[in-house]
């Protein structure tokens, strides 16, 4: 599965999941090189997923400093098909909480 298809699936998921009060924002990759390519606004609250492929997809440069340090802020995490029910279960609690 391409990595285009995958993220088109998860923004569906994830509306489904925190319902039509949720934004979901896909980031431009040449603005600034690592961000993660969703951004989630749900409430007062705000999540950062990367999607990936495949678990053993490549991560390009910048990515996991972006990821561990949105992390820290909020919740940020690599998502890819094997992950994908692991995220969107931490994704709902730590935006619903």
């Amino acid at each position: 599965m391409k990595e285009s298809q995958f993220q088109a699936e998860l923004i569906k998921d994830i509306h489904k999941l925190l319902g039509d009060e949720a934004v979901i924002m896909k980031v431009d990759a040449g603005y600034v090189q690592g961000i993660p390519d969703l951004f989630i606004l749900h409430n007062d609250k705000w999540a950062a997923l990367e999607c990936k492929r495949s678990a053993k997809a490549p991560h390009r440069p910048n990515q996991d400093y972006y990821v561990e340090k949105l992390d820290g802020m909020s919740y940020a995490a690599f998502v890819y098909p094997e992950n994908k029910e692991k995220i969107l279960n931490e994704l709902q609690r730590s935006l619903r909480s």
